[in-house]
């Protein structure tokens, strides 16, 4: 087998977590080569195309405190439109309706709560005493627990639970309330709501997602001098003298530092044939998944929801989304169905018509549908669950590092916990 000499720094994987290492190592002029599996990058948040309609595989929503994911957005893309913003909005059609104004922190949040449609004066005073509690803790706990026993022991009422808590958890986290971390999901809270007034706004992409970041991310790197390498799949990684040994087509190259920010499940396969990441590998084994599906339905004509994204209650989808409104796909609307796990072998047509149906009830007649798809993610997301130990960056292979959504940090699987792990794994590189 023939060795080459590359840039010292791999990366394996070009989604959102590899293609931030590579724009920070890029623009510190260290060169590196990222190898990704598949035809386009963005890992699970990558372009999907049907019907020569661009989409994504799943539907993904950012915050205004996505900051880090933001700033490498408009390093790499600088002073595009790339998101219809909207002030926190948060609309469950008949039955509930949250809207933040423009006043400063903390104000906004307050204003929201108190003049919340679908609340009682009551409930919206627990829900201000509640946060009011957690900034007060710092959005700490001593320790942690699950979502539903940290809102039973605040006393939230139901419908507060059901139209405001139980959806933020299950967007943010992609896990049941009565599995999800207590802690996550108020690191989540402390950073969107309880932050400043533009951490809460919804950032709705006005491209796909591979040309949001992953594919201006790859540009900024190759004029670097970098090299991201599509259809390149890894498929033998050991340790090389100090260095590592990437098999790659066929061939070894040689590089002196590895970032592995592939999928978990993918993760471990690769690192089985490195005796020191043993422990990390068995901490990936360790995870459980949620799924999530995403609906597209492609109508003969123009439908307009009431709002760019709007929330539905006794459906399958949590939430919907006007394409046409957001980026201009005329008769497009998405739909999102998180923690879906009892949806897992439904018949996909089945579970499509079931939103059509749902969309029709609340909202009227329909033109004809032209098409529809849905796509399942299996393995979405790990499962947040309470204490959840989660590997760290830094392994026990020194120069061998761990990147991607499901290392530890604060955030649950997003796309900004993702970003962030990339920096991070990217800082340790000197």
């Amino acid at each position: 087998m023939n060795t080459t000499t590359d840039p010292s720094v791999a990366i394996l994987g070009g989604g959102y977590a590899g293609m931030a290492a590579a724009v920070e190592l890029a623009a510190r002029d260290v060169p590196v080569t990222v190898f990704e599996v598949a035809p386009l990058l963005g890992g699970r948040a990558r372009r999907v195309t049907i019907n020569d309609t661009a989409l994504d595989n799943g539907l993904h929503i950012l915050i205004g405190a996505y900051s880090e994911t933001l700033r490498l957005i408009e390093q790499v893309a600088p002073r595009r439109e790339h998101f219809l913003r909207l002030p926190l909005d948060l609309q469950v059609h008949q039955h509930f309706h949250l809207r933040a104004p423009k006043l400063p922190a903390p104000l906004h949040l307050a204003w929201a709560l108190l003049t919340a449609k679908g609340l009682s004066g009551a409930d919206k005073m627990a829900a201000v005493r509640f946060m009011q509690a957690m900034k007060t803790r710092r959005y700490r706990l001593e320790r942690d627990r699950t979502v539903a026993n940290l809102l039973k022991t605040n006393m939230q009422p139901v419908v507060l639970i059901e139209y405001l808590w139980a959806p933020l958890c299950i967007a943010a986290l992609n896990t049941p309330l009565q599995r999800a971390s207590a802690q996550v999901f108020l690191n989540v809270l402390r950073d969107s709501l309880g932050a400043g007034r533009a951490a809460s706004d919804l950032l709705l992409a006005r491209t796909d997602l591979t040309a949001l970041f992953p594919k201006p991310a790859a540009d900024f790197v190759r004029a670097r001098g970098g090299q991201v390498e599509a259809g390149a799949a890894v498929e033998r990684l050991a340790q090389d003298g100090e260095g590592f040994s990437v098999q790659v087509h066929g061939k070894a190259r040689r590089f002196d530092r590895v970032i592995c920010a592939v999928a978990p499940h993918r993760a471990s396969a690769l690192l089985q044939e490195i005796p020191a990441l043993e422990s990390a590998r068995l901490q990936i084994d360790a995870l459980q998944y949620e799924p999530i599906h995403s609906v597209w339905l492609q109508f003969d004509g123009p439908v307009k929801l009431p709002a760019p994204m709007i929330g539905l209650a006794g459906s399958p989808a949590q939430w919907l989304f006007d394409r046409e409104a957001i980026c201009g796909q005329r008769g497009l609307i998405g739909a999102v169905i998180s923690a879906s796990e009892e949806h897992v072998g439904e018949a996909q047509d089945a579970l499509a018509q079931r939103v059509v149906a749902d969309i029709e009830k609340h909202f009227g007649p329909l033109p004809p549908l032209q098409w529809q798809r849905v796509i399942a993610e299996k393995r979405a997301t790990f499962s947040c669950t309470p204490n959840l130990a989660r590997p760290e960056t830094v392994t026990a292979s020194p120069g061998f590092y761990l990147a991607g959504d499901y290392v530890a940090g604060d955030y649950p699987a997003t796309i900004e916990g993702a970003v962030r792990s990339g920096i991070a794994a990217a800082g340790m590189i000197t």
